[in-house]
């Protein structure tokens, strides 16, 4: 089988599934430098790798002339399948001139998260488009497919649920003793992300665990804001900026536990990450996370908007090294068993394969059709 695999975004994520996919196909990704640059090391050489300029969102004639070399990128490679990471602004107007092939489109974010001002650059109405025309869809979790099938009117035979391939296992390691004890909160600083509550428990876990440390690293939001609500300004260290795979990776490595404190939210990179280096999680009940964290397994779960219930399972696991590296490692091997590279490609190509079949229940048929909406 022969599968492009483009991707606008999701440089670590795009890499490990096209090394996964060599191993059974014929595979080229289809990337910008700067996204996949810092996770070559990582690219299985069997997958032939074509980066390529990812103008800026405002430069429409950059982007067609981006798009059109594209288009002929792909189509010179032949393939049977192309395979999109959640779509772009201006791509998922020339998907309809890639109707030949079968189109199996993963969806990251089913709807747009609250104060994410860079995914609301481009409409819903557009995403949706691309959604409509795949083939076939991959998500995550069954909450975005319920989701996608409720407002998109996409059946839900039509979509697949493929956990989050594992990221961070070239730096991944077994656990290392703290330093002291941290709460680690990573990734984009967004409103959805609901630091505001982790800010919050701080007094009352700093009450039970004196010697307990913050640490946000990432980047989006104005951060003065968040740091105005801080009562203990010395609990917390934070890296308000772009981090490093190396970098991630020392933050993993002496972490105590993970905490992800979000009001919305669909699924997480954060999770399988966290689970890479043997860490507990503690996460509230929105969206699809329930799905990946096993309460009192994995991690624990608690309310969103609630920062007493967040304080207590974060200082139970603080206060108990026993429990958190055992439900780290059972994190550790959930992600092995589900999760490894290997794994999730073969649940691709599952994908792939019914992508290729005739479809009668809404999705754009390749066999029976070629480039209608069935």
């Amino acid at each position: 089988m022969r599968v492009a695999l483009v991707s606008f975004d999701f440089g670590e994520y795009s890499v490990r599934l096209a090394s996964g996919l060599s191993r059974a196909a014929d595979v080229t990704l289809l990337v910008p430098w700067p996204v996949v640059e810092p996770h070559l090391k990582a690219l299985d050489p069997r997958v032939y790798l074509q980066p390529f300029v990812k103008p800026r969102l405002r430069q429409p004639g950059r982007q067609i002339r981006m798009c059109l070399e594209l288009v002929r990128r792909i189509k010179a490679f032949q393939p049977d399948v192309v395979h999109v990471q959640h779509g772009h602004l201006w791509f998922n107007f020339f998907l309809p001139l890639l109707r030949r092939y079968a189109l199996v489109l993963t969806v990251h974010d089913a709807r747009h998260h609250i104060g994410d001002k860079v995914s609301k650059k481009t409409p819903q109405s557009v995403m949706d488009f691309g959604f409509r025309w795949a083939s076939r869809l991959i998500v995550h979790v069954s909450y975005v497919k319920r989701v996608i099938a409720d407002e998109c009117g996409i059946p839900e035979a039509g979509i697949d649920v493929v956990p989050h391939i594992s990221l961070g296992s070239a730096f991944a390691s077994v656990p290392v003793r703290e330093r002291e004890p941290t709460i680690l909160f990573f990734g984009r600083i967004w409103e959805y992300k609901g630091l505001e509550y982790l800010i919050r428990a701080e007094p009352f876990i700093t009450r039970e665990v004196p010697d307990a440390k913050i640490v946000i690293a990432g980047h989006g939001d104005d951060f003065d804001r968040y740091r105005r609500q801080m009562v203990n300004v010395d609990r917390f260290v934070v890296h308000n900026e772009h981090i490093s795979e190396e970098r991630r990776a020392e933050l993993f490595r002496h972490a105590s536990v993970v905490v992800l404190p979000y009001i919305e939210a669909s699924q997480s990179g954060v999770v399988p990450l966290a689970y890479a280096w043997a860490k507990p999680v503690v996460a509230t009940t929105v969206g699809g996370l329930p799905e990946m964290i096993d309460d009192g397994v994995t991690g624990y779960l608690v309310p969103p908007r609630d920062e007493r219930a967040l304080a207590a399972a974060s200082v139970r696991l603080l206060r108990d090294e026993r429990l958190r590296r055992e439900l780290g490692m059972n994190g550790k091997r959930r992600l092995d068993r589900e999760c490894r590279p290997g794994v999730i490609a073969e649940q691709t190509l599952a994908s792939y394969r019914q992508a290729l079949l005739p479809r009668r229940y809404g999705l754009r048929s390749v066999a029976a059709g070629r480039g209608g909406i069935s």
